[in-house]
C-alpha cells in the first residue's frame, strides 16, 4: 500500500511539517462560526460534537504517532485515551459513542490547548525523528492528515445536523451563497462491456479498502451524466413514491413506516411550499439542485420508480477515472450542492450511491496493527458511495475513494445517480 499524498508529495521534513500545519489549520477555521454552545451539541447518535471531533483527530496523533515513536511521551491528560478514542478496540476502552453530548468537561479552551500541546509535540518530531524512520513517520502522519480531513467533512455534516434539531434552525454561516442556476437535461454516458481494473493504482495516497487493484467484468451499461435533482425527486413523491410499496426494498419498505418518512431529510413543507434546510439557514428549495440527504433505500426506490437502477460501484469508478476530478467541493465555499452544468457532473456535489455492498476487494489485506481496525472490520452490512460531496476537501478524493453507509443513513451528503444497462 502507498502513503504519499496527492497534491503535495512531501520530498522534505518542511514540507510535511508545512502541510500538518495547514490542514490542522481547516479544522480551527471550519469552526469560527460556531457559538460556544455549538461545540457540545450531538443531535443523534451517529453525529458527534464538533468539540469531541476536534479532540478525536489529536488523539488519532497521539495515540498512532507521538506514542509510538516516544517511548516518554508525556501524555496531555492520562484519560483522554479512553474519551477520544472512536472504535479501536485494540487500544483499550472508549466513551459510549451516543454520550459524547454529555462532555461538558474537558471544556474547549482545553480542547484547544490538546491540539496545540499535540501540534508542538508533532512538529517537533518531524523536525527531529532520527532517519532510519522518516519514511514511516511520513506513511503516518499523511494517514492522520487524510484522517483529519475525513473528520473534517464529519464536523460539517454533524453540525448540520446538531442545528437543524432546533426548532429556530439556526444557519451554521448566514454568508454562503444561493444558486439559481437551471440544471440541463439529463444525459447519458456509454460503456462497452468487458474486462477492466478498479482500485489504487499505486500512485498517491489510497486507503487500505481501495486495494489491491484487480479485475472485473462489465456489462454494457450507461450512466446519468448528472445528478437526479430535487424537481425530479419531487414527481416521484407526488407520484406517491413513499406510499407505493412496489418501489422499495423490505427493510427499506418497513423502515420508512416505523420513522414515517415521506420527503428527504431537511425539508420542510410551509404554508403549502418547500423549503429546505442547509448550512446557510431555511431556503426555498431550488429544483434545479441535485436532491441530498436520502437513504440508500430512497435512492433505490427513485431508481426503480424511473425504471433505471443505481450504478455498481465499479461501473461509477470507471467513468470517474476517465475524468478531471475538479467540482464543488469544501474548497468552493458554497457548503451545498449545485445544479450541473454543461460539462456534467461527476465529481463533488453529493456522494452517489451505489448498488454495490461495502466489501473486501479479492486479495485484501488491513493495515498491521491497531490501524488495521480502520476500515476492514466496517465491511459488513454497508453500501459504497463514491465521487465526494460539497463538503469534502478537494485533495481528499479520488475514483477509487470507497465511502461507506448504512443503507438507513442521510445525515450525509447523499444523492444519487441513475444507471441502466
Amino acid at each position: 500500500m502507498t502513503f504519499s499524498d496527492p497534491v503535495q508529495q512531501p520530498q522534505s521534513r518542511e514540507s510535511l511539517a508545512a502541510r500538518y500545519r495547514a490542514m490542522r489549520q481547516v479544522s480551527e477555521r471550519l469552526c469560527e462560526p460556531l457559538e460556544p454552545d455549538d461545540y457540545q451539541l450531538q443531535s443523534i447518535t451517529e453525529t458527534s460534537p464538533p468539540k469531541w471531533h476536534l479532540a478525536h483527530v489529536s488523539w488519532f496523533f497521539e495515540a498512532f504517532i507521538l506514542t509510538r515513536y516516544r517511548p516518554d511521551y508525556p501524555l496531555f491528560h492520562p484519560r483522554f485515551d479512553y474519551l477520544f478514542n472512536s472504535y479501536y478496540y485494540t487500544l483499550g476502552n472508549m466513551h459510549p459513542r451516543p454520550k459524547r453530548g454529555l462532555l461538558s468537561r474537558p471544556t474547549l479552551k482545553e480542547v484547544y490547548a490538546y491540539r496545540e500541546y499535540v501540534d508542538r509535540q508533532m512538529l517537533e518530531l518531524i523536525a527531529g525523528i532520527e532517519e532510519e524512520h522518516w519514511q514511516q513517520l511520513e506513511q503516518r502522519v499523511i494517514l492522520g492528515l487524510n484522517h483529519e480531513q475525513q473528520h473534517q467533512e464529519l464536523l460539517l455534516m454533524d453540525t448540520k445536523h446538531n442545528l437543524s434539531a432546533n426548532p429556530l434552525l439556526p444557519a451554521y454561516r448566514s454568508d454562503l451563497s444561493d444558486t439559481v442556476d437551471a440544471a440541463p437535461a439529463m444525459g447519458w454516458r456509454e460503456q462497452a462491456g468487458g474486462i477492466y481494473e478498479i482500485g489504487h493504482g499505486g500512485a498517491g495516497f489510497g486507503f487500505d479498502n481501495e486495494t489491491p487493484r484487480h479485475q472485473v467484468l462489465m456489462q454494457d451499461h450507461r450512466l446519468a451524466d448528472r445528478l437526479v435533482t430535487n424537481g425530479e425527486y419531487l414527481r416521484f413523491m407526488e407520484d406517491g413514491g413513499y406510499i407505493r410499496s412496489e418501489f422499495w426494498l423490505a427493510d427499506g419498505w418497513a423502515l420508512l413506516n416505523e420513522q414515517g418518512w415521506r420527503h428527504p431529510l431537511y425539508w420542510h413543507l410551509l404554508d403549502g411550499s418547500w423549503r429546505q434546510f442547509t448550512l446557510g439557514g431555511l431556503r426555498d428549495l431550488n429544483l434545479h439542485e441535485p436532491v441530498c440527504h436520502i437513504s440508500y433505500y430512497e435512492a433505490d426506490a427513485f431508481a426503480r420508480w424511473s425504471g433505471k437502477r443505481l450504478p455498481r460501484e465499479e461501473e461509477l469508478e470507471l467513468a470517474l477515472n476517465g475524468l478531471s476530478s475538479e467540482g464543488n467541493f469544501l474548497e468552493e465555499d458554497r457548503l451545498h450542492p449545485t445544479p450541473a452544468n454543461g460539462g456534467g457532473q461527476w465529481y463533488g456535489d453529493l456522494w452517489n450511491w451505489t448498488s454495490s455492498s461495502y466489501a473486501a476487494y479479492p486479495g485484501f489485506q488491513p493495515l498491521s496493527g491497531s490501524m488495521g481496525e480502520y476500515n476492514g472490520k466496517f465491511m459488513s452490512n454497508q453500501m459504497v458511495l463514491k465521487g465526494g460531496a460539497c463538503v469534502t476537501p478537494a485533495d481528499h478524493i479520488r475514483a477509487s475513494y470507497r465511502n461507506f453507509f448504512y443503507p438507513h443513513d442521510r445525515w450525509q451528503f447523499s444523492g444519487l445517480r441513475l444507471a441502466m444497462d
